[in-house]
């Protein structure tokens, strides 16, 4: 032990007994100013990390710290850092030195010392197991002062406290989950390595090891500790810096690399073909192994993940081979090589080097052929790009020494879409499938593939905290919880209670379908943007529904920002506004061109105006964009957000060629489910006919009034029964923008209604000479067997039915349909639990599949039709490769269907499912009686998500998405 060391045991041994578990320790006030302690000559993070902290203490109360290596003149209230096995710890005795954390991995103790020596009045000890387990302990108490992870990297100004205290009992901190938690920064082109290379680091004109200092910093405080550093051409290799090396080592991050890097290399910048040939091992091999070498010889005392096996050059398929069976024992042949190389260059015991095999897209053929990984190198089972996992490791697979983990994606370049511009995977979905893995033992290692870090920053946090602590999270419940907290700890608790259902919401409606999707538009190869699937003209135009939607939270949005602190305002643009804003303006862009293009077939004059008011979208875009590179943080961001990554079609300015009509009546009425959209006009007599509503479903329905010439039109609507309401009863129209059309709402008023089964009606709505009739129908049939019925009831020809709806289940003892939170279109979900279970028979009885567990769902159909049954469910993947994703299904006692939603490779089927996170299989019914019906969803395989139900009985109107649910009779 040093003797300055000796020197402060003494002190201690020489003072007063001291007590334990004092819960508040003085950081800043009138009497007392904390000064911080490391050790000197051990890791350079503790005393990176005890100047982060005194930093972050100056942040809140504005008095910085000192920080010092030699304790022996410590008075007053000190903060110690170090390992349990420092000598500094050490002097402390057993409380600080908290032998239970001896050989762990990754964990601290906080402990409250008071009266330790003569001169120190208390001591918060932050004590690790090892150096990040120190770092962790040291950033929690940042987190309790109210400096977030996200404070520099999402301007998260913390509260001013010109006094300021913490209660801390003592606390000793368990086992990560995951034992490698981190992230990939990838497709940087368009922000952090422009926004790195002219504003942040002009210096390095790249990202460079001050950009990688921020991000170290980040992932400590997020408690993760591995990168896999940017890779595109854009990017220098991480290793053309040698600062980069450094902060990695002095931040005691671990460096991996990508699926597609090999031995830490960085193939797109290292690999040069004009020099150094082809990178094909069959044909260049001494080339190859050459260059794998000197960056292991590079690497030998980095810490490190290596990579293993061999992919082309920018995520291609390996090269030089053919057929599957030269594949796989070439696949073998560079395994073991590099192995070699590991053995011969990091450490003899290969079991002691960090191996990962990755397979991602076709290697996971490769490995399915027969590639035998040796047991300790872990698996690192791939999502699809669009976070669904596609394979967990088999009870087989289990076993191996080297375990299994997770490369997942909150950002994607590539077919059939990118996602690159706004953060929007659902939380409960990444909860869903990070919490399906763990249950699977993907515990080694999980990456989550953040593109830029911003604007993914909740993904990120939300995954790292679920990897530092699953246990929370393994209720489903928890995901609404968790962004509520991470919303408290930035924003205070007054505006978290306000903005977590906003941004839920946001979520909800990228989940249904992604911004960046909305031009119905694909890429690899690019196609030209495309009509919206959603129905304009029935189930209450489901795309105005959806603009409202993004106008109702953008709404919130500016009446939450009125309110927010002025510290917050840069922290809430980058987390709140700019993504929220940014998909209400692209939704906007698309809906309200498929507006202009099918009004303009009606003849309406508003369609100029949905046309433009699509083209001041743009606009509007690049004003915020702009907001975002220039003015916000007084310009810190420059660079980091590009509003047309790729320059890809749903991005561009939207080009009109609007039809013209002739020969049109000034003024025209149609309601609702009227399908002719061309330019013939209506019936000669001008009668319509509104769907059918009823008492159970108690539907309203639109008929639209418009003009379709420049002249200015006063319009009358009439009702010849009571019963029959009306949101209008007279209106003008007049040729400006969208005051030349209006939506009137026609319901039953059911207290004034006659009890029979087919009342008739009309509504008329005239303006001058132009008159149009609709005509209405409403059920109120009294129908005994309904009153105890306890199912769906059929709207007019359809039944939309949510998969947690039910009205029986039939679970056993050891399996279960389960209802999962958060999850799906319509906020719950229904799914076959456990996810371990013993696999089905390959050729299923359908006798023994009515003995599985089951969903029961009783509807009522009001008339003799065939039925077209949709079930939906999210496109989920086999557990592993001993499963399929089945279920079966029955109508009325009849025969047993057995539904596989699973899809293969890149299928057009697979690019549907991923694009609108759904996957259907539909059953025909040639016919159904009017009355009541029971339809039964069998389990067969674990980990099948059921979300949605439709019926069609005939209405034959197509839909995007999930509907609101029909009448259910609890």
């Amino acid at each position: 032990m040093p003797l300055k060391f000796i020197a402060a045991y003494c002190l201690i041994a020489a003072g007063s007994l001291f007590t334990a578990n004092a819960a508040q320790f003085d950081l800043v006030t009138a009497q007392n100013k904390v000064t911080i302690y490391y050790q000197k000559g051990d890791s350079k993070l503790d005393s990176i990390a005890a100047h982060l902290l005194a930093a972050d203490i100056k942040l809140v109360s504005g008095y910085l710290p000192k920080v010092y290596n030699d304790i022996t003149s410590a008075k007053g209230n000190v903060i110690i850092i170090g390992r349990t096995d420092s000598g500094l710890i050490k002097g402390f005795g057993n409380k600080a030195a908290d032998p239970d954390l001896k050989g762990k991995w990754e964990c601290y103790s906080v402990r409250i010392l008071s009266k330790p020596t003569k001169n120190i009045t208390n001591a918060l000890v932050i004590t690790g197991s090892d150096v990040r387990g120190t770092a962790y302990g040291v950033f929690s108490v940042s987190e309790k002062i109210g400096v977030t992870p996200w404070y520099w990297w999402a301007d998260a100004t913390p509260k001013i406290q010109k006094s300021l205290s913490v209660n801390i009992d003592d606390f000793t901190s368990e086992t990560p989950s995951v034992k490698f938690r981190g992230i990939f920064i990838n497709d940087e082109d368009w922000g952090l390595q422009p926004w790195s290379a002219k504003t942040f680091e002009p210096e390095t004109k790249d990202i460079g090891p001050k950009t990688y200092a921020k991000v170290f910093e980040l992932l400590l405080r997020l408690k993760a500790n591995l990168i896999w550093p940017a890779m595109h051409p854009s990017t220098k290799a991480f290793y053309h810096y040698p600062g980069n090396i450094k902060a990695a080592e002095d931040y005691q991050i671990v460096v991996g690399s990508s699926h597609a890097e090999p031995m830490l290399r960085n193939n797109v910048s290292e690999w040069n073909e004009k020099t150094m040939g082809p990178f094909n091992y069959l044909t260049n091999r001494q080339k190859v192994n050459d260059y794998w070498e000197s960056r292991i010889k590079e690497s030998s005392k980095v810490n490190g993940i290596y990579t293993t096996g061999m992919r082309g050059i920018h995520d291609g398929e390996i090269q030089g081979v053919k057929t599957m069976e030269e594949t796989v024992p070439l696949l073998d042949t560079i395994i073991r090589v590099q192995r070699d190389m590991l053995k011969k260059y990091v450490n003899q015991d290969i079991t002691k080097v960090p191996q990962v095999f990755t397979p991602y897209k076709e290697v996971l053929e490769i490995y399915d052929a027969g590639l035998k990984v040796p047991d300790d190198i872990t698996l690192v089972w791939p999502d699809d790009n669009y976070g669904y996992i596609q394979r967990l490791s088999n009870a087989e697979e289990s076993k191996r020494s080297g375990g299994s983990g997770v490369y997942y994606h909150a950002s994607y370049w590539g077919r059939p879409h990118d996602y690159l511009w706004l953060g929007t995977s659902h939380p409960a979905h990444i909860r869903e499938e990070m919490t399906k893995a763990y249950t699977m033992n993907a515990k080694q290692l999980w990456v989550l593939n953040v593109g830029d870090i911003k604007p993914s920053e909740y993904a990120t946090q939300l995954f790292m905290d679920m990897a530092y602590d699953i246990k929370p999270f393994e209720k489903s419940s928890f995901s609404l919880t968790h962004l509520q907290n991470w919303l408290l700890a930035i924003f205070g608790s007054k505006q978290a209670v306000s903005i977590a259902p906003l941004l839920w919401k946001y979520y909800d409606l990228a989940f249904e379908r992604k911004p960046e999707y909305m031009g119905w538009s694909q890429t690899e190869p690019t196609t030209a943007i495309n009509f919206t699937a959603y129905n304009h003209f029935f189930y209450n135009d489901q795309a105005q529904l959806r603009i409202d939607a993004y106008d109702a939270l953008v709404s919130k949005v500016e009446a939450i920002r009125r309110d927010v602190e002025a510290k917050d305002k840069d922290a809430f643009y980058e987390l709140i506004e700019y993504p929220v804003r940014g998909a209400a303006l692209i939704n906007k862009k698309f809906l309200y061109r498929d507006k202009a293009y099918l009004y303009a077939k009606q003849g309406r004059l508003s369609a100029s105006s949905y046309a433009a008011l699509s083209d001041e979208v743009y606009e509007k875009i690049g004003g915020e964009t702009k907001y975002y590179n220039t003015k916000l943080a007084n310009g810190k961001w420059q660079g980091m957000m590009d509003m047309f990554p790729r320059k890809l079609p749903v991005f561009d300015l939207p080009v009109f060629d609007l039809s013209k009509t002739n020969s049109l009546p000034a003024f025209r009425a149609l309601p609702e489910g009227y399908k002719q959209t061309d330019s013939s006009g209506p019936s000669p007599d001008r009668q319509f006919k509104l769907p059918e509503f009823n008492k159970w479903n108690k539907q309203k329905y639109f008929i639209d009034v418009f003009l379709t010439q420049n002249q200015k039109k006063n319009f009358t609507i009439t009702c010849l029964e009571t019963w029959i309401k009306t949101s209008s009863r007279q209106g003008e129209l007049t040729p400006d923008g969208l005051n030349s059309q209006k939506r009137i709402w026609v319901e039953i008023d059911w207290t004034k209604v006659p009890a029979q089964k087919s009342l008739q009606g009309k509504v008329t709505v005239k303006a001058g000479d132009d008159q149009y009739d609709f005509a209405v129908s409403a059920n109120n049939t009294d129908l005994k067997e309904l009153k105890s019925f306890k199912g769906s009831v059929e709207a007019d020809g359809y039944l939309s039915i949510n998969a947690v709806d039910y009205t029986a289940v039939k679970n056993t003892k050891s399996r279960q349909w389960s209802v999962v939170d958060g999850l799906g279109a319509n906020g719950k979900a229904l799914e076959a639990f456990p996810l371990v279970e013993k696999a089905a028979d390959g050729e299923l009885d359908t006798l023994k599949v009515k003995s599985n567990p089951s969903v029961e769902y009783e509807f009522y159909s009001f008339s003799q039709t065939p039925a077209i049954i949709t079930i939906t469910s999210l496109p989920t993947y086999p557990l592993n490769k001993n499963f399929e994703v089945r279920y079966a299904v029955s109508v009325d006692d009849g025969p047993v269907r057995i539904l596989n939603f699973r899809t293969f490779g890149r299928s057009d089927e697979w690019k549907k499912n991923v694009l609108s996170n759904s996957a259907q299989r539909i059953l025909n019914e040639p016919i159904l009686k009017p009355g009541k019906h029971t339809l039964r969803i069998y389990m067969i395989d674990p980990g099948v998500i059921l979300n949605h139900i439709y019926i069609d009985l005939g209405i034959a109107q197509p839909f995007y998405g999930t509907l609101p649910k029909t009448f259910k009779q609890n």
